[in-house]
């Protein structure tokens, strides 16, 4: 039982990390976003569908970090590998964007190819689930 408590609580953790990690560096480490949200360009929200995208994004991880400690324990594991799959999927994607049509800054690279450790390690966890 307090092996599965503490597995529960990394996967959480990692869940919460995830969040904050993907919200930082969209909001702060990208160079001119704020400004562009404030002033409709940026292109993720020039769309309801982009929007949506974005803010799933966003509180798709939180959403997670609850999930993880009170669903029952087969749905709680396939969902985790399922989205940690997912995320980690778009998280190369995001990389390889910066890599390729953003302005490369270090801080960036860090905190999205630490996103893409994050929800790895969550798809791992979930998948040596018990």
């Amino acid at each position: 039982m307090e092996n599965l408590t503490l597995l529960k609580i990394r996967l959480s953790v990692l869940w919460i990390i995830m969040g904050v990690a993907g919200y930082r560096c969209t909001a702060y480490f990208e160079s001119g976003v704020i400004e562009s949200i404030k002033a409709g360009e940026w292109a993720a929200f020039q769309t309801p569908a982009g929007m949506l995208f974005v803010t799933l994004q966003w509180l798709i991880p939180f959403f997670m970090a609850f999930l993880v400690l009170t669903l029952k324990d087969k749905t709680n594991r396939w969902t985790n590998i399922i989205l940690g799959i997912v995320f980690t999927v778009l998280n190369i994607v995001h990389l390889i964007m910066h890599f390729t049509l953003v302005p490369l800054t270090v801080h960036a690279i860090l905190i999205v190819g630490s996103t893409v450790v994050f929800t790895a390690l969550i798809t791992w966890y979930a998948w040596k689930w018990k």
